[in-house]
């Protein structure tokens, strides 16, 4: 069987139809495939900004009449390229498991303590949802961020920002930075790695900035009457890509917008449930902030929290050690205590920790967003070196994975007066430390219900515990 795959000829969508082809030859090796490239609406006008050129498809809708007519089998699209509504001859017929669906920002090092940046991005949504957020999120804390329209596929745009004196930062989807990273050409390879080794980069989080509906996932489109292509495609498909992608949209098409509207939905699927954070603005301008967590286990809604009081005895400790670790991992705000000269990743445990960390003046990297330790941080791949990493906390908390523990200050907890009630109530748990303080005064409170966040914490209560029977998740208790 022959197959024919079209694509934008940009380096990010040939990479893109070779992942799709890639992947249909693995899993049917007689598969014989044929590439076929051109530009789109979208390519050939780089002047206007994207939210004036027309709605629906500016890089997708020049492919449809060739599914139409036959000219090509199937089209691999970015998908929140997209336009919501449905084709009366065409479709989505399968997905490769999704990148990374959260935007980059490239800083200009020279620019890191300025009160006033210029940010470039073509996106209504990021210069909606960002302002807010990166005033306290940089450690400059700027007063002004003013974003402008820039156009051109991500060499381009990251060459414009180096070159124009004027501009600071450039914020770009990371899926499409990373599969570029990721790619066969050398060039760009050695020219992305160059501007993570020589300037500032910041993985945003989606709490406050939710990605474009359907980023960083794959469409391929085909005829709706190839009934051949839709069992071959079954053998590529990743389901839960395919869903969230799907679920986003369908979000999107509920507000009634497009592509170029200022607000952000993400859908993100973990063992332990599903959330859903949408924000920004509505077409008439309203203002939307949304976050959902659906538990896989959900708390019984008979059972009431609990949230015990506890006095917390800090004290300082020598600054810890960073010797050959070239990765810090931030679990609690106040133990930022690290000796000086400390140059490499910084991550946060949440993104509260993010903005007190920010008020000392650190450059945060990125977030694991109060989802948990085990979170990957998908940014092993922007180093050319292996991460040993170092833990922040407390003197009373142990190592965690592969990360050295480091005491970044003491601590002496004291659970407050509390009177435990006999019918079954449900503890909210912040740590691991707050649930052995409290047992130790109260020990009754081990025959209750018991929530807290993923990760680490769940896993060292249901330890304790000896069970995870009457433990829950619920990260909304956390933001």
């Amino acid at each position: 069987m022959k197959v024919r795959i079209s694509a934008r000829q940009s380096e990010l969508a040939q990479l893109q139809a070779h992942q799709v082809g890639a992947a249909l030859k693995e899993s049917n090796p007689h598969l014989e495939i044929e590439f076929l490239f051109r530009e789109s609406l979208g390519d050939k006008n780089l002047t206007d900004p994207l939210w004036k050129m027309p709605e629906k498809g500016v890089f997708t809708e020049d492919f449809y009449q060739d599914l139409v007519e036959g000219r090509t089998d199937m089209v691999v699209h970015s998908w929140k390229d997209l336009p919501t509504e449905e084709k009366p001859h065409t479709f989505i017929a399968a997905s490769l498991k999704r990148a990374d669906q959260r935007d980059l920002l490239l800083m200009k090092r020279a620019s890191a303590q300025k009160k006033s940046l210029k940010l470039f991005s073509s996106s209504p949504r990021r210069a909606h949802n960002l302002t807010e957020f990166l005033k306290v999120a940089l450690p400059s804390h700027p007063q002004e961020l003013h974003f402008e329209s820039v156009r051109g596929n991500i060499q381009t745009r990251v060459r414009k920002w180096l070159e124009d004196a004027h501009v600071d930062g450039l914020i770009l989807a990371k899926a499409a930075f990373d599969r570029l990273l990721n790619g066969e050409v050398e060039a760009t390879k050695m020219f992305l790695r160059k501007v993570l080794a020589d300037e500032l980069w910041m993985v945003l989080p989606l709490e406050y900035n939710p990605n474009a509906a359907a980023q960083g996932a794959l469409a391929v489109e085909i005829n709706r009457n190839r009934q051949d292509l839709i069992q071959l495609l079954n053998t590529i498909n990743d389901s839960q890509s395919f869903e969230s992608a799907e679920a986003e949209r369908n979000i999107l098409r509920a507000f009634g917008g497009g592509c170029h509207l200022a607000l952000g939905m993400a859908k993100l699927k973990r063992p332990y449930g599903e959330i859903e954070i949408v924000k920004g603005l509505t077409p008439s301008g309203e203002k939307v902030e949304i976050k959902k967590f659906t538990a896989t286990n959900p708390v019984p809604a008979e059972l009431v929290r609990k949230r015990m009081e506890f006095k917390a005895e800090r004290t300082t400790l020598t600054p810890v050690d960073h010797k050959g670790l070239n990765a810090l991992y931030i679990a609690k705000a106040e133990a930022w205590n690290v000796a000086a000269g400390f140059k490499g990743l910084i991550w946060v445990s949440g993104n509260e920790t993010w903005k007190k960390v920010a008020a000392r003046g650190v450059w945060v990297n990125g977030s694991n967003e109060s989802l948990g330790e085990s979170e990957d941080t998908r940014v092993a791949h922007f180093f050319n070196e292996t991460l040993y990493w170092g833990r922040l906390s407390h003197d009373q908390a142990s190592a965690w994975g592969n990360k050295k523990h480091l005491s970044g200050y003491g601590i002496k907890l004291t659970a407050k007066p509390f009177d435990v009630p006999r019918e079954k109530c449900a503890f909210v748990w912040m740590s691991p430390l707050e649930y052995d303080v409290a047992y130790q005064q109260y020990p009754q409170i081990k025959d209750h219900f018991h929530i807290c966040g993923p990760g680490r914490t769940y896993e060292a209560l249901a330890q304790r515990l000896g069970s995870e029977k009457n433990l829950f998740v619920d990260i909304l208790s956390y933001t």
